[in-house]
Parts: structure tokens; sequence; C-alpha cells
């Protein structure tokens, strides 16, 4: 899965989008911090592969991206927007493929710019960067060639304060940054830098009004890196684990802060706090929670309450553990987690 599995509704409810077999499925709240529903599927009985990229836009609505294949050898990326986690998502909806047809070239991202428009970006077959968006009153653009060759591994979509869509991507030793000039406007490469990401550990988080960050783990280092395009990336604290790190942003004591998830080489979920923007704040890791399952992912939301939440999903199960901070006690501590 690539993106925020892990969403907050418009009506305060949290859900969560998992894989299972050749289908994706949803899970939600029936009351805002209540039990959880069990799990349905997305889109009938349409057959996709085993890949999910989730964005989420200023409405709330989640927008979901998955392969599906088409003919013997070949596959097609559909779509599917949620407005809120108790209500059914929409169908899929073929949205084409980077080079008009063939297999799976990669792991999609998605991003919602401040209209609603969905803007998804897939590796094409020639390495570099594609991308297909959606028009304001329906339908899709033609797919944009990105440009820049060599990518490897899942690229990562944000979208800036400014509503601006953003993209990420690492390459051998490189990392990309593509960038709307202007809303509707097409991406464009901006920033590059040398980097050594380890496959997979890209995150990105709009920061501030003008930038965003993207946090990963160094390959030789093993240190979780933020980078903020124009500058070179910053050494933050030892990555806890070998996953992805979560990130949301939320005030802890009045101030802007990001929160980190990862699950620790222990098998538990660390988390770390620091004030936004400020790598040099001194972040630390303190574990929480039971040992979670080997395949665990972790991510973080802010609930109907704006309080931390937590997640630990195990993809293999479907076993779901959800914490969030208490209304005493520092703000990021989680309470007790309930196996929903």
């Amino acid at each position: 899965m690539n993106g925020d599995w892990l969403v907050r509704g418009r009506d305060g409810r949290l859900g969560v989008y998992l894989i299972s077999g050749e289908a994706v499925l949803c899970r939600a709240e029936r009351l805002p911090g209540g039990a959880w529903r069990p799990a349905r599927r997305i889109g009938g009985e349409q057959r996709l592969h085993p890949v999910l990229a989730v964005g989420q836009g200023v409405d709330a609505y989640a927008h979901l991206v998955s392969w599906r294949p088409t003919v013997p050898g070949e596959s097609g990326l559909v779509h599917s927007t949620h407005y809120r986690p108790l209500l059914a998502p929409l169908d899929w909806v073929p949205i084409g493929h980077p080079n008009k047809k063939g297999d799976r070239t990669g792991v999609p991202a998605v991003a919602v710019d401040a209209e609603g428009r969905a803007h998804v970006f897939v590796r094409n077959a020639g390495t570099g960067l594609s991308m297909v968006a959606q028009k304001e009153r329906g339908g899709w653009d033609p797919w944009r060639d990105l440009e820049g060759p060599g990518v490897q591994g899942p690229p990562v979509a944000v979208t800036g304060e400014s509503g601006r869509v953003e993209a990420y991507a690492a390459t051998d030793g490189t990392l990309l940054h593509w960038r709307q000039a202007e809303p509707a406007a097409q991406p464009e490469l901006e920033h590059t830098v040398g980097a050594a990401p380890r496959p997979g550990t890209l995150r990105a988080l709009a920061t501030s009004a003008d930038r965003t960050t993207l946090f990963f783990t160094d390959d030789p280092s093993g240190e979780l890196c933020a980078w903020r395009p124009g500058g070179a990336p910053v050494p933050l604290l030892p990555a806890a684990g070998p996953g992805r790190v979560a990130a949301v942003r939320c005030l802890l004591d009045g101030r802007d802060s990001t929160v980190l998830a990862q699950r620790a080489a222990s098998g538990r979920v660390a988390l770390a706090a620091y004030p936004t923007e400020d790598e040099g704040g001194g972040a630390s890791w303190t574990e929480h929670g039971p040992e979670l399952w080997p395949d665990a992912e972790v991510a973080l939301t802010l609930d109907h309450a704006d309080r931390v939440a937590v997640a630990a999903l195990s993809p293999a199960t479907g076993r779901l553990l959800v914490a969030r901070a208490g209304d005493d006690g520092p703000r990021v501590t989680p309470g007790p987690w309930q196996d929903a």
C-alpha cells in the first residue's frame, strides 16, 4: 500500500483500507471513537492486483488507485472515490495505462488538489514518471510523461497547503521532486539531490505554507532523513525499523509539531515528535503497545477530537490495532490499544 491508508472522514469516523487477495477492503468506525464495522469489498467483484494507492483531499474524500488485469499479460489502472467511511465507495473506473497498454509498470501514488481532482503518478515502461489527472467536471486528462528516467520503487505524492500537487521519486543515488507551478498545471521536475534512500521508505508531508518535507531512510547509514527541496537532506534520528515511516502534523502544547511512527526492530510501535521543520529539535523514539505481527504496517492520523491516532495493520490476516492519545498527559502518548 502506498499513501495514508488510515483516514479520517468528513463525519469524524476513522477508516482503513487494506488489500485482500484480488480485492481491496475498507473498514470504518460505527461512530467516531467507537467500535469498528466488519470489512467490506470495494467495487463489487472486480479483480485487482495486490496493490493500492490512497490519497485524501481537503474535502476528506479518499481516492483509491489500483491495477486490474485486462487481457493476458496486460493491466490497466483503476480509480475509485470514497466520500465517507460508512458509505460504499464508487465502483472502479478505468483510467488507462502510462504507455497506452502493457503490463504493470510500478506502484502508483495519488494526491488530490484543492479542487478535489485526483492526480495519479506511476513509473512508466521507460522508467520515467507519468501522471494522469481528473478534469474538474468529470473524466480524465491525457497521460503526461514527466520524464526523470531511472525511477526506482514507488513514487510518493503530496498536496501542499497551497493546494498544488507535488511528487517525489528515487533513482540510483538521486531524489527527484516535481511540483505544479500553479493549480491545474503539469508538475515540472524542479529539484534533484544526491541521496541513497532505502527502497520503499519515501513519505511526504506538507509542513508549511510553501514547503513539503520528504522523509526517507538513508540506506548506508540507517538514519531517518528529512529533505525539503532547495536544501540538503538532514539526518533526523536513527530509523526505528526497516519500514516506511508514518507522519502527521498536530499541535502539541500549542506548538506546530510533526509526529512520526514506525514499526521498531523490536516489533512494537515507535513514536517520536519534534517541532515541525526543526529537525535539530531533538526527536527521539519511544516504543508503545504490544509486539506486532511480522508484516505489520503502521499509520497515523488525527481523530474526531484532533487526538493523534495510531493504527497497526496486518495485511495477511486483516487484524487491526488502534490507539489514540488520551485527553490527559502527553498528547502523543497512546492510551489503551483496541483490537478492532
